[in-house]
């Protein structure tokens, strides 16, 4: 009997890696992960069927320790919005990488790089995925890149970026690259080429250009968007004066998108961004059904949105800037500056109801509290380049480690119980808020709000003496506003049973 392969793959907490991972399974590997923070793969469907291995591709001894055993190598990781010399990095993790494959004997590496021009200067974020390729595909060990334009998926950052411009804008003043040329390929695809991509000969050692059946302007996806949505299409008017730097401005405060996501993406459109070849048919079939258009794409993107159904989000990438240490326990605060707002409520509706409304914060439901405040916040991170408020969250019932909600991100969740969220808007400290339902003796529950802050330097301490006027507003009016709403929700579940039981009553009640 075969023994089954083992496939490791990077970026298990990103877009594409969180998706690859269950096809993987499905097409009968053995999955391992090597992730930074395993924590965040605790509530994902499938992590327990695979090895998770903590572990960090800047790191030689931990990406020689992930390889062994292993038969391919996904390499999915990217540092989009990446600060400082991001390019010497990720050569690093390239070079890393490279050596430990080499000598561990893997047989397959599967890169994911992006579309570029064949001639002309690229930008810092498709010069490095370039350099990252060339660097795996010299490493002796057969390597597959594959090079994608835009991904269209619920969820994919260019995705969300056309959405939110064509739902927002009737008028669109746009950058002269709305004129350029666009390759659209659905995630769906991606994912195919990337899970066939393992069953490659072992002599095929070179890069592959993907992308879907159609070839559209810029301004033609929006407008194609906007019909799959029903919205009227939408006059776009090129603007030369709109330069790069500009434009990633307008996108990060149009859209949810950060101004740290919006760079790369928007220096990758300064060029037509399509397929130089399609020689990856005479190794791999196209998908059943041949590949997905890009209306279809959108059309498949909007129905996962309205089920509820989006896998994996931009949301989910790294926010260069965010504050990314977890909160430590009590006990460490001793000799550490640090600003409490507590408060304490008990309410007669039950605990799992308390929790419902919990776990269902942000997003469309608000923050049950003073929402022209939380809007200017937003607005004012945005402003400086944060994620601010309109980020959203992934699924509008359930929240789960690591996901993003709004300018928070869950750290710790004890579902039906407690949640903690960690700040990644632009503040001079780390921000914590945490929120409890505990059931009380009497059949209700009671309440327990802290927001934690640690300021960083003089700054800190006069942001938080600044904004303390508001928090008996905001603070205090989301304590009472949750309770209310768990509150009435009880007692609308309650009024419902009492119908259903009269309502039953009376069917079996003799007549």
């Amino acid at each position: 009997m075969e023994s089954r392969r083992l496939a490791l793959v990077t970026g298990a907490t990103g877009y594409i890696g969180g998706r690859l991972v269950p096809r993987l399974l499905d097409a009968g590997f053995d999955v391992r992960v090597l992730v930074r923070t395993p924590e965040k793969l605790r509530d994902v469907p499938w992590a327990a069927s695979v090895e998770i291995v903590q572990g960090d591709l800047g790191d030689a001894e931990s990406v020689r320790g992930a390889v062994e055993g292993v038969d391919v190598f996904y390499y999915l990781v990217h540092s989009m919005g990446g600060k400082g010399d991001f390019e010497k990095s990720e050569e690093i993790a390239a070079h890393n990488v490279a050596t430990a494959v080499a000598e561990a004997g893997v047989k397959r590496v599967v890169y994911l790089g992006g579309l570029h021009p064949e001639s002309g200067e690229l930008s810092p974020h498709l010069r490095s995925r370039v350099a990252v390729g060339r660097i795996l595909l010299e490493s002796g060990v057969p390597t597959a890149a594959l090079q994608a334009g835009v991904v269209i998926g619920s969820g994919s950052t260019s995705f969300e970026m056309v959405r939110h411009l064509t739902d927002v804008l009737p008028y669109m003043p746009a950058p002269k690259w709305v004129r350029n040329r666009i390759q659209p390929i659905a995630v769906r695809d991606v994912l195919y080429y990337l899970v066939k991509a393992a069953e490659l000969p072992p002599e095929v050692n070179r890069t592959f250009d993907i992308g879907g059946p159609d070839v559209l302007r810029y301004g033609q996806m929006m407008n194609g968007y906007a019909l799959e949505a029903g919205l009227a299409q939408r006059p776009i008017a090129a603007l030369p004066v709109l330069t790069p730097w500009l434009a990633s401005q307008w996108v990060n405060l149009v859209t949810p998108i950060p101004r740290a996501l919006a760079v790369p993406i928007i220096a990758s459109l300064q060029f037509d961004c399509v397929t130089h070849e399609h020689d990856i048919r005479s190794y791999i079939d196209d998908p059943e059904g041949g590949l997905t258009p890009y209306r279809r794409a959108v059309r498949l993107a909007l129905g996962k949105m309205k089920a509820g159904e989006v896998e994996t989000s931009w949301q989910d990438a790294f926010v260069p800037g965010a504050v990314s240490d977890p909160l430590p326990s009590d006990p460490d605060w001793a000799g550490h500056t640090v600003y409490l707002d507590v408060k304490q409520r008990r309410t007669p509706a039950p605990a799992d109801e308390l929790w419902r409304v919990i776990e269902g914060i942000g997003g469309e439901n608000g923050w049950y509290s003073f929402p022209i405040a939380w809007a200017v916040r937003g607005w004012m991170d945005k402003i400086v380049g944060g994620v601010g408020l309109r980020r959203g969250r992934r699924s509008q019932t359930e929240l789960h480690t690591g996901d993003a909600l709004d300018f928070w991100r869950v750290e710790q969740i004890d579902r039906g119980s407690f949640l903690r969220l960690r700040a990644e808007m632009k503040v001079p400290g780390g921000a914590w808020l945490e929120m409890r339902a505990t059931p009380s003796d009497d059949g209700g529950s009671i309440y327990d709000q802290r927001a934690i802050f640690f300021p960083r330097g003089l700054g800190g301490r006069l942001y938080w003496f600044a904004i303390l006027p508001f928090h008996g507003v905001i603070f205090n009016g989301m304590a009472n506003r949750i309770t209310e709403t768990a509150l009435l929700a009880a007692k609308k579940d309650r009024a419902r049973e009492a119908s259903a039981e009269q309502a039953e009553a009376g069917i079996v009640a003799p007549g």
